[in-house]
Formats: C-alpha cells, sequence, structure tokens
C-alpha cells in the first residue's frame, strides 16, 4: 500500500526554544499511521496488540484511528487466539456467531477455514463464500459493531477482502435521492440469505430463531454522527415502509421504483472510490467498523488453504 504518513511523534516543542518534551505514554508506545487511501482505510505499525490489550491509553488511540479509517491493518501480529479474543474485547463485549462454529481455546472467536482437505471437508470449514458486499449479520435487531479479523494462513495469491466506506456513499447521493430514502426502512433477512440453502421446514424454523430486522436505510452512527447508508446485497430484502402513493397508479407501478432503487443504492459500495483493497499476509491483523462499511472477500484463489479467525464486537439496537 502507498501512502502518506500521519506519525503519532509524542514531542511538545517549548516557543521558547526549549528541547522537546516526550511523553512517556506515547515513547512507549507511539504509533506509526499509513494512510491506505484518501478515503477510508490505514496500516498502524509499531504496536502488538497482545500488549496493547493492556494499555488503555494504546487502545484508546487504536479506538480513535478505527473510527476515523473506518478500516485499519496491522501486520506480523503473532499472537495466540486468546490474546487475538482479549484485544477485541476492549473495544465492546464479544458475541459468537449465530451459525458458525467457534475456536476450542477462544469461545468468541468464529473460525472461517477454507480448503483444508478439499477432498473431505471438516465440520468447521464454510462451504458459503462472503464475495459479495455485505455488513455482517445485519438481520439481527442489533447487528455487530464490528469485527478483528487475523490470518492464520492465506493463499500465496488471492484471497483479498475489499472494504467501502458507506458514509461517503451516503454523502455523494444525489440530492433528489437523499430526499427519497428520508425515514425509510429495509427489511433483513436471515430466511433468504442463509436460510435460503435449507429445506423449507427448517428455513422457517431459522427464521423463528431469527427473526427480520428493519432498519433506517440511512443510519446515524452511535458514537461518530455520521449518516450511513445501511443497506447490503446479502441481507436486504426490501423497503419496509416504502408505498409513495403518488407514483402509484395501480399495483404494478409500486415494484418497479421500490426494485430500482434498492439496487441502485446497494450497488453503491460497489464503486471503486470509495474503497481499499487488502492483500493478506499471515499474521495480518484487520479490524473494522461494521456500520461505518461494507466488506467483500474476494474468492479468487481456487483450492489453495485459507484461514482466519474473527472476534466480533457486539452493537446496539438500532431500531
Amino acid at each position: 500500500m502507498t501512502a502518506r504518513n500521519e506519525i503519532s511523534d509524542g514531542l511538545t516543542q517549548a516557543t521558547s526554544g526549549a528541547p522537546a518534551i516526550v511523553r512517556p505514554s506515547v515513547r512507549q508506545h507511539s504509533i506509526r499511521v499509513e494512510i491506505c487511501t484518501p478515503n477510508i482505510g490505514a496500516e498502524l505499525s509499531n504496536v502488538n496488540l497482545a500488549d496493547a490489550s493492556q494499555d488503555p491509553d494504546v487502545i484508546a488511540e487504536i479506538r480513535g484511528l478505527w473510527l476515523k479509517h473506518k478500516v485499519i491493518f496491522f501486520r506480523d501480529q503473532d499472537i495466540t487466539p486468546q490474546e487475538q479474543q482479549a484485544f477485541a474485547a476492549r473495544f465492546g463485549e464479544l458475541e459468537a456467531h449465530p451459525l458458525a462454529p467457534s475456536h476450542p481455546d477462544a469461545d468468541k472467536l468464529l473460525i472461517l477455514y477454507r480448503n483444508l482437505n478439499p477432498d473431505k471437508p471438516s465440520f468447521v470449514e464454510k462451504a458459503s463464500k462472503e464475495n459479495l458486499w455485505h455488513s455482517d449479520v445485519t438481520f439481527k435487531n442489533a447487528p455487530p459493531r464490528g469485527a478483528v479479523l487475523r490470518c492464520e494462513e492465506g493463499p500465496e495469491a488471492g484471497g483479498d477482502t475489499m472494504w467501502s466506506n458507506m458514509v461517503l456513499a451516503y454523502e455523494r447521493l444525489p440530492v433528489n435521492i437523499k430526499e427519497r430514502i428520508d425515514g425509510l426502512y429495509a427489511r433483513h433477512s436471515v430466511e433468504s440469505s442463509f436460510g435460503a440453502q435449507l429445506p423449507l421446514a427448517e428455513r422457517r424454523a431459522l427464521a423463528e430463531r431469527s427473526p427480520n430486522a428493519d432498519h433506517p436505510v440511512v443510519l446515524t452512527h452511535p458514537e461518530t454522527g455520521e449518516k450511513v447508508l445501511f443497506v447490503n446485497s446479502a441481507f436486504t430484502t426490501h423497503f419496509s415502509n416504502f408505498f409513495n402513493v403518488e407514483y402509484v397508479r395501480y399495483g404494478l407501478d409500486f415494484m418497479p421504483e421500490a426494485y430500482h432503487l434498492m439496487n441502485y443504492l446497494t450497488l453503491q459500495a460497489s464503486i471503486p472510490e470509495y474503497q481499499v483493497r487488502l492483500k493478506w499476509r499471515k499474521n495480518t491483523v484487520a479490524m473494522w467498523d461494521n456500520l461505518l462499511c461494507q466488506h467483500y472477500a474476494v474468492a479468487d484463489y481456487g483450492k489453495a488453504p485459507r484461514r482466519m479467525l474473527r472476534a466480533t464486537i457486539s452493537g446496539t439496537a438500532l431500531s
């Protein structure tokens, strides 16, 4: 990744020309920040996440950078699953995935293993792919706030992940579209995503366990106050309060406008100017805000093994 640098040097220079004073906390934990793109993403170095989890000042600094850049990256983090979980827990309560297995030594880490044994997949290997733009688990009334994903093993080529800035996606919408979606809610469903692979009876049982959620199309972020375009192609099925009598002469007039508007909105994540792309290496960690951005896991690595562990930070109800 090529970019300019923001460096927290921790120096206070007196106007009298006296020597600079270095704050002890900064001297011990000076984090180097390399901007990935002008609109999203930064790589942080000179920090160990296992050590950072023990230092509230470092956690506060990382939190600020996380919110500012939407997704942040750390290289060469040779840490244990327990240490990854402990670091993620400093940013909020953690939750296990409702439908996928957890790590045996860290019960809040989701196992994302691919192609360990292509001829005989084990129970921890997922068959699904995440090569579509989405935010995680938005079918919940309280979707996850964020995630900390670490690469244990990756393919030599391919298997990148991309993130898209959904604050910018909303900000740059045409004014008439912003006016049209103001006050709209959208339905998010597990039944039409994970459930679509199941027989009817199992799909209905899944829907009972995880009922649909309605979220604002334009979400106000609970911490930054930013407005976010909050629909995605994985879980959002339709507008739940869309019916403008002025534009509907007959029933058949309703669906085209709703369909095309939703399709237009979900496609905003695919605009390259809103995105950053990460090439994984072993012990790379990505941390993103699940409300501020969407992500896309590129499935171009064939049968090469790819092992990832993800900690999921719980969120609060959105409506």
